[in-house]
């Protein structure tokens, strides 16, 4: 049962008249409060030897200190984990909770749903020529940089492939292993598109049909690398940028497994991101 709360005034003119020998009947009548919240006031003070408002308790926890332990282990260990992964596992211990309590939990250690990011399996050689390529390239001049035709190929799946994977990760740590889905070359049969483009813009897109092999890329260059030049206006002295893929006859060095130092990657995305935006609509 509920009773009115008095000031902080009142209570102390409860317990100085309950000091100075009064009952609860008297002091009741005196201050014009019910003699229910006299005894109450009275009791209180006794217990804790105040009359000042005590922190409440508040809702309990949902979680228990165990249960909410248990799943910050587990969303740290397995972080593509999902959210109806750990409510299942929640419910076989007794606490059934919904998926907003096990998300908040998780935030308040940091650790929040992002999507996965897709990043090439590197081996150590892999590695040692990426930084090799950076640290000879640490001088170049943005001049330079323009100058260069930037070309690749990419796989267009347009159902599923590319579906997005979340995981349960602290900020900064997007590009840590255990947080990244590893992709290799062509995994695939799909739409293959070869293309390149330059600081100037766009050059132009060639759809492959079939395997790509060394005759059909050189082809490809044959057919379609100058003209892109002389369409964005590069001049004769421009710098040709190649994937260094295996099937490839090399013209520049280039790490392989090096996608994110191509930054026709980023022109790829946003194609992808279109196509599957029709198909949504």
């Amino acid at each position: 049962m509920k009773f009115k709360e008095h000031t902080r005034q009142v209570r102390d003119k409860v317990i100085e008249k309950f000091k100075a020998g009064l009952g609860y009947k008297k002091i009741s009548k005196a201050l014009n409060i019910p003699r229910s919240t006299v005894q109450a006031i009275i009791q209180k003070w006794k217990e804790y030897g105040t009359t000042v408002n005590l922190p409440r308790q508040g809702r309990p926890p949902k979680l228990t200190g165990r249960t909410r332990r248990a799943l910050i282990r587990n969303a740290a260990k397995r972080p593509m984990v999902t959210l109806d992964e750990l409510q299942r596992s929640t419910a076989q211990v007794g606490e059934s909770v919904h998926r907003t309590t096990i998300s908040r939990a998780l935030h308040k250690v940091g650790l929040y749903g992002r999507v996965a990011r897709r990043k090439p399996l590197l081996t150590e050689n892999h590695k040692k020529s990426r930084l090799q390529f950076a640290t000879s390239h640490v001088g170049d001049t943005a001049n330079m940089w323009k100058k260069v035709l930037w070309s690749d190929e990419t796989k267009m799946e347009l159902f599923g492939q590319n579906a997005k994977r979340y995981v349960w990760r602290k900020t900064n740590t997007a590009h840590h292993s255990e947080h990244t889905i590893p992709t290799v070359k062509y995994g695939g049969g799909s739409i293959m598109l070869w293309g390149c483009f330059s600081s100037a813009g766009t050059g132009k897109l060639v759809r492959v049909d079939g395997k790509m092999d060394g005759a059909k890329y050189r082809a490809i260059l044959e057919e379609n690398l100058l003209e892109s030049a002389k369409d964005l206006r590069l001049g004769r002295r421009f710098t040709f940028q190649q994937d260094n893929d295996p099937k490839h006859i090399h013209v520049l060095e280039w790490p392989s497994q090096s996608p994110d130092l191509n930054p026709i990657k980023n022109l790829w995305q946003d194609l992808k991101t279109a196509v599957n935006t029709v198909h949504l609509i």
